[in-house]
Formats: structure tokens, C-alpha cells, sequence
């Protein structure tokens, strides 16, 4: 054996922190590839859900957006389609991912401010005015008021002269990650389970082509969990969907092929190859052998890619077009259905028309110059990667001991666990950061006293007053007395076990506001207050 050289540090880690030896042998990967692997297409599906994957169409390609009014959206989504984007994803305002009307008192000075305001059908014709939705996928990044905007979408499809059985897309929908990271809840966790069931059934009948919810581990990870912790708590949650379902009455086969997933791709390409690898494989074993599922579409994990926001740096925002490249890469080799890339700006504001033109060309460019598209899981053999999948799949497998143990998703975070697994995760990444032991360039590396010269996409103060003016239009033209018993029906919907999206469906085409319904909805479930942890 050749004599080691000395190594230029004392240790080698992932950005979760993971060890990395010098070398990896076949002992390190040793798998059954028929069992374990298997080509793609194949069960577990380890190396890609399609035989050809990207050699017969590439990922979706898509630029998260929303901003202002419907009107400016709108417009923004006319570009990317004009730039090549393949598929839309829409943003929402905060008023409006939290189900309150623009003139609501807490809506106040967010108008518009972080995504799109959407207060009314009105909003959604116009916001999709000249987009065939027979022809474009959405997606739609909304959580509680879910049920809310896949019917505005479903009756602006409708006015297009769409069939609901021809629209395609996704809702977020995932509610219990909303616990677990984000906070954007509204209901206590039973009756948003309630809802969610009620929408897998609606669209296994009336929407098929619709993806009835987006697992997500994205945000997760952005609240500062480690790659596996996002793997294993995103599983976990996705496993708790499928039984909610079952306990609805509802066949495994008849909603899990329509449930799709979110993840992030941060900055160690290995470490988030292995990451996606190991997340099919676990998906399809436990669908297969624990839920029974017959139908092999219930046990293919597809997933959405977002490259990772925490990652982007307010210091030298050029640099965060690299970060973005490479975060996309490794999404690519790891097999992603569809994919969004950060803007440069975005650690400073919403994304400028120039700055989200260079995220989209980004993908572009890994799909046609690079040359990862020509053979399917490059990587796959890889000793290393290997590796790295079995033992992110060995560790996410303990974590569902340990929620197991805990009585499950829900009594798990209402004892505040992937709280506090995430908030350690995150201290410790945090101090390997200002220690020097983890390099952020342009933060503790090759930090400069420029000031970045950047154009940013300002928000103006008037859309607030512009998009109130057009909700007081909205009802004072609108059949009140018609709303009025829409949103009668819907409360009588909620109290009793009528699925609630034809209910909401009603409401929504006879122009009731969101913040109306939501409210009807808050008036029967409450509203979920956060135990405080210490």
C-alpha cells in the first residue's frame, strides 16, 4: 500500500456535518444491485423513476414568481414562458398563504410584498389571462388556504373552456411540515388533515392529472436541518399522508400516485445525490411492502427541486449564480422531475427580471451543453455515492424508530422533536460557520467591504391601495345573497363529513373572498396555537 500523504486539514464533512474518509472500496458500497439498486425505472427505483429519464424529455423547468398584483405576475410568467420556462410555480403573498382578504388589519403593509395577492376569483382570471391552462402545469406553493386556490384554478380552467380532467400541476398542501418549519399553519393538525384527505379524494375523481400535494422537505431544510433530517422528516410526514388517507377510506392506489415531493439541493453534490437516491428507494419498499400498494405509480417518489435559498449570500450576490449552478447539478444527477434555480438578488429582494433570466438560463445550460443528460444516474456505482445512500437510508430508517416511539408524525410534534432536531442541527451548523471550520466564500472566505451594485426589484407601496380597491369592486358587484349561502353550506360541510371541496368550489365561483372562506373554515376548526419550547 502506497504511503499516505499528510492532508491539508483535520477532518473532512458534508455541510450536514458528515465525516468523509480518504477513500471509498467496494466494501464500502456493498449492495445487491437487483435488490438495492436495480436499473432505472425499476423497483426501488434508486437510480431514476424513467428508464430513459432526461435522454426522453428533461425536467420541468421552472422560476418561482408572484409578486404584487395578478396583473404584474401575470406578466412576469408571460416572460419566463417567452424565455423558455416549461411550467409555472407560483408565489403568494403572506396575507394570502395565511387566508386573510388584502384589507384584513394583520395584511397590512404585505400586500403583494412576497408573492402575488390573491383575494378572489378575480385575482386568479386575471393572473392567468392568456395562459391556456390545458397547456402549461402549475404549481402553487400554498399550504392551509390549499383547497381555496386549486378551486380558483379549477373554475379560471373552467372559464377557459377546460375540462378540471385536463388541467395539471400541484399544490403544496403539506401542512404538517408547516408544524415542523415553517409556521405558515392556520388549523389545528386534525381538521388539516381533514381537508387534505377530502382533496386526495376530490381529484382521484375530478382532477386525475392533479398532484394533490407536494411533500416538503424544502423548507425544513431551510429552517437548518441536516440533508438526512430533511430526508428522514419529509418521509415521515409523507408515510402519515398515506395512512390519513387509508383511515379516510380511501385505496392506497386510488390518491398515493398523484402525491408528489419537494426537496432542497444545497451545496454538497454528494451529499444531496445520495440524498434523492435513498429517498426513492426507502419511498418505493415502504409503499410496496408496508402500505401494499399494487399499482407501481404509487411507488415512484417524484419529486420538485428548489436549489437552497439559506445558501444564497447578501455579500457578493454574483457568486450565488455559482452556488446556483451547482446546487442544480446535483439535483440533475440525482434525478429530479422538475426544478427551480435561485436568483442572484434573491438574499436582497425579490428576484429582478435579469437576475431570474440568469437562474433560468442556468438550467438551460446544464440541459443542453453539459452533457449530464446523456446517460441515466451517472453516478450510480460510484463507491462513495453508494455509500452515502446506504447510510442515509440506514439513519432515516432510526429516525422513524424514534418517531414510531413518539406515537407518530403528530404526537411527535406536538412534543416539539423535529423542533428540537432542527434547531441543534442548525446552532451547529451555525458555529462550524463562525468558527471558520465550514467556508462560506464572500462571508468568512474572501470577504470584501464592496457594496454590491445590483439593480433590485422594488415593490411599490400603491399596490396594497390598487389591490383593495379591486376587492371592494368585487363585492359590491358580486350576488351577495348567493355568497352568503355558499359559505352556509360550506360551514354545514365542515361540522358534518360532506367532502368540502365541492363546497369550496361553489363559494369560490360565486366570488367569495379567501379570507372569507377561511374564515368560515376558522370558525368551525379554530386555529392552531404552538406550544412554546424551552
Amino acid at each position: 500500500m502506497a504511503r499516505e500523504s499528510e492532508e491539508r486539514q483535520k477532518r473532512f464533512i458534508t455541510v450536514s456535518g458528515r465525516e468523509i474518509k480518504r477513500l471509498y472500496r467496494p466494501e464500502d458500497a456493498a449492495l445487491d444491485y437487483e435488490n438495492d439498486l436495480g436499473d432505472p425505472g425499476c423497483f426501488p427505483f434508486t437510480r431514476g423513476i424513467h428508464d430513459t429519464m432526461y435522454r426522453g424529455r428533461v425536467w420541468t423547468m421552472r422560476q418561482f414568481a408572484g409578486f404584487g398584483t395578478a396583473e404584474e405576475s401575470n406578466r412576469r410568467y408571460k416572460y419566463l414562458l417567452d424565455n423558455g420556462q416549461t411550467g409555472l410555480s407560483v408565489a403568494f403573498d403572506l396575507p394570502t398563504i395565511m387566508g386573510y382578504d388584502s384589507d384584513h388589519p394583520r395584511a397590512d403593509g404585505e400586500v403583494g410584498k412576497l408573492g402575488v395577492a390573491i383575494d378572489s376569483l378575480a385575482d386568479m382570471e386575471i393572473l392567468f389571462d392568456g395562459i391556456p391552462l390545458d397547456q402549461v402545469t402549475t404549481s402553487m406553493t400554498i399550504n392551509a388556504p390549499a383547497a381555496v386556490l386549486l378551486a380558483m384554478y379549477i373554475a379560471v380552467a373552467e372559464k377557459q373552456g377546460v375540462s378540471p380532467r385536463q388541467i395539471s400541476g400541484t399544490i403544496q398542501n403539506d401542512i404538517l411540515k408547516e408544524y415542523i418549519a415553517q409556521k405558515s399553519y392556520i388549523f389545528p393538525p386534525k381538521p388539516s388533515m381533514r381537508i387534505i384527505t377530502d382533496i386526495f379524494a376530490y381529484c382521484a375523481r375530478e382532477v386525475p392529472r392533479w398532484n394533490t400535494i407536494s411533500i416538503s422537505g424544502y423548507h425544513i431544510r431551510e429552517a437548518g436541518s441536516t440533508a438526512v433530517q430533511e430526508l428522514a422528516f419529509t418521509l415521515a410526514d409523507g408515510f402519515a399522508y398515506v395512512q390519513a388517507g387509508i383511515d379516510a377510506g380511501l385505496d392506497v392506489d386510488e390518491f398515493a400516485p398523484r402525491l408528489s415531493f419537494f426537496f432542497n439541493a444545497h451545496n454538497d453534490i454528494f451529499e444531496e445525490v445520495a440524498k434523492y437516491r435513498a429517498a426513492r428507494r426507502i419511498w418505493a419498499r415502504v409503499m410496496k411492502n408496508k402500505f401494499k400498494a399494487k399499482n407501481p405509480r404509487s411507488w415512484l417518489l417524484r419529486f420538485h427541486t428548489q436549489t437552497a435559498g439559506c445558501s444564497l449570500t447578501a455579500q457578493q450576490p454574483e457568486l450565488n449564480i455559482i452556488r446556483t449552478a451547482y446546487q442544480a447539478l446535483a439535483a440533475v444527477l440525482g434525478g429530479t422531475q422538475s426544478l427551480h434555480t435561485n436568483s442572484m438578488d434573491e438574499a436582497l429582494a425579490l428576484p429582478s427580471e435579469e437576475a431570474v433570466r440568469i437562474a433560468l438560463r442556468t438550467q438551460q445550460i446544464l440541459a443542453e451543453e453539459s452533457g449530464v443528460v446523456n446517460t441515466v444516474d451517472p453516478l450510480g456505482g460510484s463507491y462513495f455515492i453508494e455509500h452515502l445512500t446506504k447510510k442515509m437510508e440506514e439513519e432515516a430508517y432510526a429516525y422513524f424508530d424514534r418517531i414510531d416511539a413518539l406515537g407518530g408524525v403528530i404526537p411527535a410534534i406536538e412534543k416539539g422533536f423535529f423542533q428540537r432536531e432542527i434547531a441543534d442541527a442548525a446552532y451547529d451548523y451555525q458555529r462550524r460557520v463562525q468558527s471558520g471550520e465550514t467556508a462560506v466564500i464572500g462571508v468568512n472566505r474572501f470577504a470584501t467591504e464592496e457594496q454590491p451594485a445590483i439593480l433590485l426589484l422594488k415593490i411599490d407601496p400603491a399596490v396594497q391601495e390598487r389591490q383593495v380597491d379591486r376587492l371592494n369592486r368585487v363585492r359590491s358587484t358580486r350576488d351577495s345573497a348567493r355568497v352568503g349561502e355558499a359559505l352556509s353550506r360550506l360551514e354545514a360541510a365542515a361540522r358534518g363529513t360532506d367532502n368540502l371541496m365541492p363546497h369550496i368550489l361553489e363559494a369560490v365561483k360565486c366570488y367569495a373572498t379567501l379570507g372569507e372562506i377561511m374564515g368560515t373554515l376558522r370558525g368551525v376548526y379554530g386555529e392552531y396555537v404552538e406550544e412554546a419550547l424551552y
